[in-house]
């Protein structure tokens, strides 16, 4: 079974071919390296709007350290003179991209569009990391930069926030490798006593994990055109440091180098798969790797989504992938 298997638009067929065809064939040298010139290139990068909402929510970039171009862009939903009381309090989502560690930013046009629907259709803040890539900056690169954004909020967050924000509802979210980086962020954070923020959940919507061990989806499904099982191993390749296998901790979270975390206050996680998706059977060890470790893990899977069904919204599931999210969001903020 491929991708094909679901029944697409023609858009979203057309759209994941090319993407499938320029990665392979354009971007990806044979010696291992990436055209980051032609990436770029191919990459269409979107400008801020601070001060005219599109489709209801304004947008701002802010810069934390210009040497490692790590800024965020943030997600404002504006609401109307007359609010409600869970209007004027809304929750902060941080948000980390997709792409192996090896592609795209915050402002490219795929994630740029997600978050705009994620502010309104939750709503949420969202703030959107940019953060170093791979293989230029290998592992814990994507990590430090991540983590250095939620401290630069917990401080300064009077300076950057709208006074609708409430940091005590905050979340740490991310698809693919920015799923695997939500996971990584809650556990720095388990670990470090933040004075403003309190998070109450990670939503891991298709996280990018693996090990060395083939799986039955990555062997069934190896040709897939989003995440092949060629291009996931060249993806680990590229991000784990020199000497690596994909038993690293932070790809196989769960595996033989493992961090035990049931001594740690973990928060709540969403996981959500898809059936036609590689990397499913790493997805559903995290899950079981959570419960195993006493920590609190729902577990969402559509039989058709395929990897990255949640930049189309086009697709049935996208709806109920919303509605799934806002759901959890509002369980673990009323405790």
């Amino acid at each position: 079974m491929s991708q094909n298997s679901a029944d697409l638009p023609w858009k979203v067929r057309l759209f994941t071919s090319l993407i499938s065809f320029t990665f392979k064939v354009m971007i990806r040298r044979s010696d291992g390296s990436l055209n980051r010139l032609l990436l770029n290139f191919l990459d269409y990068k979107t400008s801020p709007s601070p001060d005219k909402p599109i489709d209801g929510v304004t947008t701002t970039d802010f810069t934390i350290d210009e040497d490692r171009n790590l800024w965020f862009r943030l997600y404002n939903p504006v609401f109307r003179t007359s609010t409600t009381d869970n209007e004027v309090n809304i929750p902060v989502i941080f948000y980390f991209h997709g792409s192996g560690f090896v592609c795209m930013a915050a402002n490219s046009k795929l994630f740029d569009d997600l978050c705009y629907r994620l502010a309104r259709l939750l709503p949420a803040v969202i703030i959107s990391v940019n953060y170093r890539l791979a293989p230029e900056h290998r592992y814990p690169c994507q990590y430090e930069d991540g983590f250095d954004v939620i401290k630069f909020i917990d401080i300064s967050y009077l300076e950057v926030l709208p006074n609708h924000a409430n940091l005590k509802h905050s979340f740490v979210a991310g698809d693919s490798a920015g799923g695997n980086l939500a996971h990584h962020m809650a556990l720095k954070a388990s670990k470090y006593e933040l004075s403003n923020i309190k998070l109450n959940g990670v939503i891991a919507i298709q996280p990018f994990f693996g090990g060395e061990e083939r799986t039955g989806s990555e062997i069934k499904l190896s040709r897939d055109p989003i995440v092949p099982m060629d291009t996931t191993d060249w993806m680990w390749r590229s991000f784990l440091p020199e000497g690596s296998n994909r038993d690293h901790q932070v790809s196989n979270v769960f595996g033989p180098n493992s961090v035990d975390i049931s001594e740690l206050e973990f928060p709540a996680v969403l996981v959500i798969i898809g059936g036609l998706d590689p990397l499913q059977d790493w997805q559903k060890r995290y899950c079981e790797g959570l419960k195993k470790s006493g920590k609190e893990v729902y577990l969402v899977e559509y039989d058709n989504a395929f990897h990255s069904f949640y930049l189309f919204p086009c697709v049935p599931e996208f709806s109920l992938f919303i509605k799934e999210v806002k759901d959890f969001m509002q369980k673990q903020m009323s405790r």
